[in-house]
């Protein structure tokens, strides 16, 4: 006679897992995948630029050298600036040249191994790069200081509009003191800086920077730029007279400045 067992065998049963829950399992690793692909082409795609922009920047310095600024020694002068108030001091003038097409008219007055007394920089921005770049910057190295210990000193109204002073900072007030300034003109495109270390204090230094920019003079006006003798012609009806007695005092007095704001007229 056949017996059955009295306990039943097991039986091996292996979990299931709901379709429904590894669909989604399926969704979220094909998520994550193609993510880590999008993070993957947004990062190569960033280095592909920044390569770029430093081989435009400068990253081909390693084969041939580009010129850059240089002296324009057979260049005819285009403009003339007459300080009377400098009458032993060497005045020369310097012009340089961009392969890209700007040019720097400098004149100075002073001997070059030293700081010079006064300096005007007629800067013809063209295409190359650092036209717009930190002027400041550009302005305190030529007068061999620092950027940051350059501070505002205030506005002068000129014949070209008005014109941001720069001093030193931390420097007094007092002889060897030196008064910079900027000018940026959009038609033409056109910078005019310098600086002027002339008198024994601010007030004496800001009348020199204005008839600096008063006494500034195109020379042939038929052989530039028609927006540049455009400019200097508009200009010319509000040229002062700095060597008329009085005048500079006049024109030092338009002048308003941080420390000293003044309002004039009436509303």
């Amino acid at each position: 006679m056949r017996l059955d067992s009295a306990q039943p065998a097991t039986a091996t049963r292996h979990p299931r897992i709901p379709p429904a829950l590894k669909a989604l399992a399926d969704e979220v690793c094909g998520t994550f995948a193609r993510l880590i692909a999008y993070v993957g082409a947004l990062a190569l795609i960033a280095m592909l630029g920044v390569a770029g922009w430093n081989r435009l920047d400068g990253g081909d310095d390693a084969g041939a050298p580009r010129a850059g600024w240089i002296l324009a020694d057979s260049a005819v002068p285009a403009f003339s600036l007459r300080l009377t108030d400098q009458p032993d001091r060497t005045a020369t003038y310097t012009v340089l040249s961009h392969p890209a097409g700007g040019r720097k008219d400098v004149l100075r007055w002073g001997e070059r191994a030293d700081r010079p007394a006064a300096e005007i920089e007629v800067y013809r921005i063209g295409p190359e790069r650092d036209g717009m770049r930190n002027p400041i910057g550009h302005l305190a190295a030529r007068m061999g200081r620092p950027a940051p210990d350059l501070e505002a000193a205030g506005i002068i109204d000129s014949r070209f509009g008005p014109v941001s002073l720069l001093r030193q900072a931390g420097t007094p007030d007092g002889p060897g003191a030196c008064l910079g300034f900027l000018k940026t003109i959009a038609v033409p495109a056109l910078r005019i800086s310098g600086w002027s270390c002339q008198g024994a204090a601010m007030q004496t230094r800001r009348a020199a920077v204005g008839c600096m920019l008063n006494r500034l003079t195109l020379l042939s006006p038929s052989g530039h730029d028609p927006a540049l003798t455009e400019l200097f012609a508009q200009a010319e009806p509000r040229r002062a007279d700095c060597d008329a007695p009085g005048v500079a005092k006049t024109l030092n007095d338009w002048i308003t400045a941080l420390d000293n704001p003044r309002l004039r007229g009436t509303f």
